[in-house]
């Protein structure tokens, strides 16, 4: 019986689907060509065409390159399955049923084959494309001068050339599958392969065709062989728990990838020659795929993994050595960490010295502000107008004011649009178009009852003369901000002199006026033109860009105003870091952005997410998430600024030997980024650490600070970084924090980027890291202290202090139903052997339009909670601790209440403890330390065992003393005569 035809549509059906195709067809182009326009005019107005058309002209060439190939691929193995059918095709029911479709198909087989084969290709053309980035780096990339340690191939192959490759394979392998389905379809469609009838199932054409189809899969497959060899670098090892080929995979899995590869081969020839020239059917080389198949598994994946288990785990430690090794040097170098200065510290003063009252390198440069907290102090103090804002946190730079250099918390006045008193388009687009000033103030003094002591950015605020100077003291030539952090992508200005008057709100008089304003910037793109105005009136979806008289002939348009944005279009093969600062640069307002050049196959290296990585309390909240990107090389390549005023964009290289910002600069014509050289001392002056980058730095550091790889495997020497210190239970990591100060071992005071750790599941500090720069170069420093150090870390100190009795009183009486104690950065300083931690206290009270104020001071000496002091100011502080000193017997810090006391004996000098006697004295004084790290945690079964370890060490310290003096009994008090030392003595003390 014979089909009938498929029923045709109506000829208005197809003249509806046509218009509506057309409609929206039509409205793609025309949004694609607006973005377009509008994309090249803002390239054209910052002179970064080159982004602009390099990009799109490599992505309309990798669109059209895989996605031609593909369909070229698809269309020539669909028309050869057609041309390869049978003429003449047995009678049965299937064949009766398949002629319905052949009837269908026959007519317009052209037609159908084009169709499906465009559709494959623009799929695979828009997958293309966005390897844009793949594709620039294997065009430009260039070599690291570092050689693997496995195969001894250069980095750059990893880096540059093995993601595209890899890319490339993928199309073949989804090429070859969707040819192989489609000539079957067809095969199948049009007889050439059959499931039912007599004789055979499958024509000699569609055997060939078919065969020649798998063949060049399993040929593909021996490339993927060969490149997944390559690639087991950067894979994590179970084994070593790290990134990087291991024991099992160099000396089971490699070989047996290269004996894949092989088998690959042979199973390819023996498909064709056995399908086609020998046995002339399907089953020996079906025999010799399940043979690939098995032997993918025994060899590949059984042998592995008998290797890892019988050999690797029973003794891991030794058989991974060389392989974590690999993992450790490769991660300090893909990171920057490397060259890392580790600095021993021995943490053995407990005792405020008198030095603290006379120094000026630590003391004196002591943070008070913290650049969260005051944000609302410096809008209340600052805003004049309700419309103004800083931001929900400040930053830290440092200025040269009167001869003296020291940090400063600094913001910009912008408009928070969300208040514009009445937030309608022109007001909002017109009118209200730029911020005004930056406001600074000293980070370490406070006046008027705690609120910060401007020193720029005034304007004509009298409520502030008695308490500030009105002198500009960072004065900024050109102060307006039209380009600031809180300018949303639709908060655009429309500038320019409008008739004889100014139109935009420039700031308040100090006579209680209005002054205004008229943009003369070289920023932003001319749309006095109709065309210009209906341009953006459909990018913008806004009829007043037609309507409205506040554009004229002489507006201009102002968009993409946000600084980190800016940069980001400009430079999109840039990740950026998400804390940009404002800095007065020769007179100017700069946004100064750190950009990071990134990698993710870097061999050996450890491989870290960002967005996870530089996750802690700030993120959010005044500091841009990062994208989830996993990386394994990292480099701080660039310091780009973006002018407030006029919105221009600048980028520097700042690693100028880093391959990767080589590339990236080669592939847009080698000027894209300025060199070195060109940076304006000025500009240097305010480049700081960048804090993204430290972050994933410090963290690392944590566990890579080990480079002896049987403590690597242990993990006992790993650190970790403390929770914030106010709310540990947050489970928020505590922020780095930028200080002007001196470390031990370094000439002057720095400004530098800092972070306390503490060893791992454990409270007391280990060490402290800072990265600053030195002679424009950036330096990573970790000071470290002994593993049996009394000195707390963070969470333990802000506990102690805060549940000092006396102090607590004190904190209480601050806190009220109509008060909030807010508590701002606890800061680590290494002082005189010693650690000197200070904590501000701030008072908000509960009134609508309050603010923050800085209170009290938090400080503390040696160990954390024997010399705790809560002062009105930090001078006072110092010298409450210094008084405390003073009075300690013999230096020795009196124990804190709740806390186990050592034997004293009441000896106002206590005689030198040598010997047996000092060693005893050691393990009372670690005894100690475990009481009040374990009264800290809160474990009362470690409390108990800490105990009855104290008292067997108290045991043996009084009959060691009892054995070196035997004529001396005990003292009236019942304690022993001497006590033992406040610290345990160098030669007992391990370092870390």
């Amino acid at each position: 019986m014979r089909s009938s035809p498929l029923p045709r549509m109506s000829r208005r059906g197809r003249v509806t689907i046509g218009v509506l195709i057309g409609v929206f067809v039509f409205f793609t182009l025309l949004g694609w060509g607006v973005n377009a326009w509008t994309d090249w005019l803002w390239f054209d107005e910052v002179r970064y065409t080159q982004v602009f058309t390099g990009v799109l002209a490599t992505r309309l060439l990798l669109f059209l390159v895989i996605g031609t190939g593909m369909a070229l691929v698809i269309a020539a193995n669909l028309w050869l399955a057609y041309r390869l059918r049978p003429r003449l095709r047995p009678h049965s029911p299937e064949q009766a049923t398949l002629e319905r479709y052949r009837m269908l198909l026959t007519p317009r087989l052209g037609t159908w084959i084009a169709v499906v084969s465009v559709l494959i290709g623009l799929f695979a053309g828009l997958s293309g494309q966005s390897r844009w980035s793949q594709w620039l780096l294997f065009r430009n990339g260039g070599s690291f001068g570092v050689k693997d340690p496995e195969f001894g191939v250069d980095v750059g192959f990893y880096v540059f050339d093995l993601p595209f490759w890899r890319y490339l394979l993928g199309v073949g392998f989804t090429a070859v599958v969707l040819a192989l389905l489609g000539a079957l379809a067809v095969h199948y469609i049009f007889g050439g392969v059959r499931l039912q009838g007599v004789g055979d199932r499958m024509t000699n054409a569609a055997r060939a065709h078919l065969s020649t189809l798998v063949a060049v899969f399993v040929l593909l497959k021996a490339v993927a062989y060969v490149l997944d060899r390559r690639a087991m670098l950067l894979e994590y090892n179970e084994g070593a728990k790290l990134y990087g080929a291991g024991y099992a995979d160099v000396n089971a899995l490699l070989p047996a990838k290269e004996i894949l590869a092989y088998i690959s081969v042979v199973v390819a020839i023996a498909i064709i020659v056995f399908s086609n020239a020998v046995m002339r059917n399907l089953v020996w080389p079906g025999i010799a795929l399940a043979l690939l198949g098995v032997s993918a598994v025994a060899i590949g994946g059984i042998y592995p993994w008998a290797v890892q288990t019988f050999e690797v785990k029973p003794s891991a430690r030794d058989k991974e050595a060389p392989y974590i090794e690999r993992s450790i040097k490769a991660t300090r170098a893909a990171f920057g960490i490397g060259d890392t200065k580790t600095t021993g510290y021995a943490a053995n003063n407990l005792v405020p010295p008198a030095s603290l009252a006379t120094d000026t390198s630590v003391v004196q440069n002591v943070r008070l502000l913290d650049p969260q907290l005051v944000s609302e102090t410096y809008t209340q103090l600052q805003q004049v107008r309700g419309f103004y804002d800083f931001g929900s946190k400040l930053d830290i730079d440092r200025y040269t004011v009167a001869e003296k250099t020291s940090d400063y918390v600094v913001g910009v006045r912008e408009i928070n649009y969300g208040e514009l008193p009445n937030n309608n388009w022109i007001n909002r687009h017109t009118v209200y178009t730029h911020g005004y000033g930056l406001v600074g103030a000293p980070a370490n003094q406070v006046v008027c009852g705690g609120q910060p002591y401007f020193v720029s950015g005034f304007l004509g605020d009298k409520a502030q003369e008695s308490c500030s100077s009105q002198t500009e003291q960072i004065p900024a030539q050109q102060p307006r901000i039209y380009y600031g952090e809180r300018m949303e992508d639709d908060d655009y200005a429309i500038v320019g002199q409008t008739g004889d008057r100014s139109v935009e709100f420039d700031r308040p008089t100090s006579t209680g006026g209005e002054q205004y304003y008229t943009y003369t910037g070289a920023g932003g793109v001319k749309i006095g033109s109709f065309p210009r105005r209906l341009l953006y009136a459909i990018k913008e979806q806004e009829s007043n860009f037609l309507l409205s008289e506040a554009v004229n002939d002489n507006s201009k348009l102002l968009y993409v105003r946000n600084p980190r944005d800016r940069v980001e279009k400009v430079a999109p093969f840039l990740t950026l870091d998400g804390d940009p600062y404002p800095a007065v640069v020769n007179g100017r307002v700069l946004w100064i952005i750190d950009g990071y050049t990134t990698a993710a196959t870097y061999p050996y290296a450890e491989r870290v997410n960002l967005q996870a990585e530089t996750a802690d309390e700030l993120t959010g909240r005044g500091t841009f998430q990062l994208a989830r990107e996993n990386v394994n090389y990292i480099r701080n390549s660039v310091k780009a600024t973006v002018d407030a005023y006029d919105g221009t964009v600048k980028l520097y290289a700042f690693d100028d030997v880093d391959p990767v910002l080589k590339a990236w600069n080669k592939a847009f014509g080698g000027d894209l980024v300025l060199p070195k050289g060109d940076i304006p001392p000025e500009l240097a002056e305010h480049f700081r650490y960048p804090v993204d980058l430290f972050k994933v730095q410090r963290n690392l550091l944590t566990k890579f600070h080990v480079t002896n790889p049987g403590d690597f495997y242990s993990g006992q020497d790993f650190w970790q970084v403390p929770n914030v210190p106010d709310a540990p239970d947050s489970g928020q990591k505590q922020p780095p924090y930028y200080l002007f100060t001196q470390f031990p071992g370094q000439a002057e005071p720095r400004f530098q980027l800092t972070a306390a750790v503490t060893p791992n599941r454990r409270q007391n500090l280990a060490a402290l890291i800072s990265g600053s720069y030195v002679d424009g170069q950036p330096r990573l420093e970790v000071l470290e202290l002994p593993d049996q150090t009394r000195i707390s870390g963070p969470t333990q100190v802000h506990q102690q202090m805060t549940n000092n009795g006396d102090i607590r009183q004190q904190l209480n009486l601050l806190s009220s139903n109509q008060a909030q104690v807010q508590y701002g950065n606890l800061l680590s300083l290494p002082f005189a052997d010693g650690m000197l931690y200070v904590e501000p206290v701030y008072v908000k009270s509960s009134n609508q339009d309050a603010y923050p104020l800085l209170q009290k001071v938090l400080l503390s000496y040696g160990d954390g909670g024997s010399y705790v002091v809560l002062a009105n100011n930090l001078s006072d502080g110092i010298k409450q601790l210094v008084e405390q000193g003073k009075r300690a017997p013999s230096g020795t810090p009196p124990p804190s209440s709740g806390e186990p006391k050592p034997p004293t004996g009441g000896a106002t000098t206590p005689p030198v403890l040598t010997g047996e006697l000092a060693q005893a004295a050691d393990r009372v004084q670690s005894a100690i330390a475990e009481v009040k790290a374990a009264q800290a945690s809160g474990d009362f079964e470690r409390y108990g065992r800490a105990l009855k370890t104290l008292d067997e060490a108290m045991s043996a310290f009084q009959q060691a003393q009892a054995a070196a003096n035997p004529s001396s009994g005990p003292s009236p008090s019942g304690s022993p005569s001497a006590a033992p030392p406040t610290s345990p003595s160098p030669s007992a003390t391990p370092n870390g």
